[in-house]
């Protein structure tokens, strides 16, 4: 029997997804859209900032962030990919959402 449960894309790319459409996401909205919990999104943003692929900045009570699209994707077989790259196949998904069926 074929397991249901495992994705695509990581968590760590779900939060680069809710980054990128809202860079005031709280935490805790990040978790509840994910599905997992807010230790570990905040895990997931501490991995990102160490690679310096987002940079975080306090504004008022909120946290914002800017995700870094020259970045490199840290895997080889990626030839070169850079975050660009995959938040942009992450918009087109999300226009694709956005779309009423015909």
């Amino acid at each position: 029997m074929a397991r249901e449960t495992w994705r695509f894309l990581t968590n760590h790319t779900h939060v680069l997804a809710c980054l990128r459409h809202d860079p005031n996401m709280a935490v805790r909205e990040m978790a509840i859209h994910i599905g997992i919990t807010e230790r570990a999104v905040l895990h997931i943003i501490g991995d990102l900032e160490a690679a310096k692929v987002i940079t975080r900045k306090r504004v008022g009570r909120r946290n914002q962030y800017e995700l870094r699209l020259d970045a490199p994707l840290r895997h080889p077989l990626l030839g070169g990919a850079r975050v660009a790259d995959l938040v942009t196949l992450l918009d087109v998904g999300a226009r694709r959402d956005q779309v009423a069926p015909s």
